[in-house]
């Protein structure tokens, strides 16, 4: 975790030495572009998401935009306030987790059900390519139900980004980590997908998909 300890006494050296003021602002950015990245790099139900789109060819580049978006929406409302919201009214939290909850535990089903198939994902037999409507409330879904995301984004990225010398910048570094890792993620994946485009690996990317969906939901339910 890095530390902030300093971000006072460089507040105050600026307050003396507005040449400063870049450097400290620098110093903002790149805090909140290292915390952003160690958050999101880890597995999750969004990066199964987007990666799961990308493996398909669907949509991919919109989902990687929206959680962008999202992302750095969430980070901002965090550091400019939502933060202390949430602490202050746990209520708020118990209603997301059994939402997200309810939503992980479906689109599980979903996932396990078409890599139990003969074919699945974008090879399933008679699905289609869905629309870009439904992909991306899909994302949106999996992006706003999953209470980790008002957990590690709001609470912790924005309470940590609320200490900061020049909010504004951390909010720009947290968002610059988003949108480097989902793009490398989606288009990453697209990449990929003519040498994974085998039903059998389209059915253990749609289990690991259930299975990461299903691990979130216990997780939820033993933290309620």
């Amino acid at each position: 975790m890095i530390d902030f300890s300093y971000t006072g006494n460089l507040r105050r050296i600026a307050s003396q030495n507005p040449d400063l003021d870049t450097l400290i602002m620098w110093q903002s950015y790149f805090n909140g572009l290292l915390v952003a990245l160690g958050l999101i790099m880890a597995i999750g139900t969004q990066n199964a998401f987007v990666l799961a789109q990308g493996l398909r060819r669907e949509h991919h580049v919109p989902v990687a935009l929206l959680c962008i978006f999202c992302d750095a929406v969430l980070v901002a409302v965090g550091v400019f306030g939502l933060a202390s919201v949430l602490m202050q009214n746990p209520t708020l939290l118990t209603v997301a987790r059994w939402g997200g909850v309810l939503f992980l535990t479906w689109y599980g089903l979903q996932a396990l059900r078409r890599a139990c198939a003969r074919q699945s994902l974008a090879h399933g037999a008679g699905q289609g390519t869905r629309s870009r409507r439904a992909v991306l409330l899909s994302a949106l879904a999996v992006t706003l139900l999953n209470p980790h995301v008002y957990l590690d984004t709001v609470l912790l990225i924005g309470s940590l980004g609320a200490q900061q010398s020049v909010p504004g910048a951390y909010v720009a570094g947290a968002a610059s980590a988003s949108l480097m890792w989902f793009s490398a993620l989606a288009i990453g994946a697209a990449w990929l997908a003519p040498w994974l485009a085998r039903p059998t690996t389209w059915r253990l990317v749609d289990l690991m998909v259930a299975v990461m969906m299903f691990s979130v939901a216990i997780q939820l339910i033993r933290n309620v």
